[in-house]
């Protein structure tokens, strides 16, 4: 049995290196698998290639280079297995973050997580706890699969908040827009107008989604809907449907972006009032943990002597 489990341990770390690294390595891509990279690579466009390719230019260091393949190729791995994990694409493209880079720092981080496992068990078997060979296994896989997952809840997490200041600004983007239309400019004058009066990055991709309507020969509405489905705002997406209906009659386009951007601000302030009960809910349970804290410390004592006696 002694010299069972370690072969068995052995044997168990053996085929998950094994693993890892034969899904990192280049392999020939299927006819789907070619077709859909070419989907892919022609939805993201020329732009995001060339700014994908500069940033591994500048990743300094042999460090840089080796996470920039690590990413590649789990990204391959990802399309060949047809896994397109759209929430999450949408969520790095709302923080204009790299797909292949993410991917990236998720391998590399469950890789950290398989030796820290071992390393936390080695810890604590020479404080004299823990004695089965078995643990150091559970406790790589436990660790490995729970720093895979931890980049996937930050991202969400900052995710949402840069969505909540993005519909803040389609709000008051739409207000713009509205008295834009009202002093006589037409409907595609009007949505570049408004993306022009402040700098912040929200109204910046409204902006370049506009020019690239431009350039590509789209409308404006359509480019805003394809921008709403690449950051996955569904206020986006709205807005491209209700402009594509009456985009050709001026007085029904300003009722539409008015009502639009009060019905937003409404939301809005219903959130913000939600988020506050909830702070005040969590006070009040804190105030009556301290309150009750204090009455078992006054209770204690006599409490111990009527035992006592």
């Amino acid at each position: 049995m002694s010299l069972t489990m370690p072969i068995v341990i052995g044997a168990v770390l053996g085929l998950g290196v094994f693993a890892l690294v034969r899904a990192l390595m280049p392999s020939k891509r299927s006819a789907v698998a070619t077709v859909a990279r070419i989907d892919a690579m022609r939805a993201r466009g020329a732009a995001y290639e060339s700014h994908r390719a500069t940033s591994d230019t500048e990743a300094p260091g042999r460090i840089g280079s080796m996470r920039a393949r690590v990413g590649m190729r789990v990204a391959d791995f990802y399309l060949q297995q047809g896994w397109e994990q759209r929430s999450l694409r949408a969520d790095l493209a709302v923080l204009d973050r790299s797909w292949e880079k993410f991917l990236a720092t998720k391998v590399l981080l469950a890789a950290a997580g398989v030796f820290f496992g071992p390393f936390l068990f080695a810890v604590i078997w020479t404080l004299g706890f823990g004695r089965s060979p078995i643990i150091p296994v559970w406790l790589a896989l436990m660790f490995g699969v729970l720093f895979f997952f931890l980049p996937d809840l930050e991202v969400r997490r900052d995710a949402a908040d840069k969505r909540r200041d993005l519909r803040r600004v389609i709000g008051a983007y739409l207000d713009l827009v509205s008295m834009s239309l009202a002093g006589g400019r037409g409907l595609p004058e009007a949505l570049m107008a408004a993306a022009e009066v402040s700098d912040g990055w929200a109204t910046q991709r409204i902006r370049n989604a506009l020019a690239d309507a431009r350039i590509t020969g789209v409308s404006q509405w359509q480019a805003l809907g394809s921008l709403g489905e690449e950051l996955g705002v569904e206020e986006l997406k709205d807005l491209s449907a209700s402009l594509a209906l009456v985009a050709d009659d001026g007085a029904k386009v300003r009722e539409s972006l008015a009502s639009r951007a009060e019905t937003m601000r409404h939301r809005e302030l219903a959130e913000i009032e939600g988020s506050a009960g909830e702070k005040s809910q969590s006070m009040l349970v804190a105030q009556l943990m301290l309150c009750a804290g204090f009455l078992v410390f006054l209770i204690y004592p006599a409490a111990m002597r009527v035992f006592q006696v």
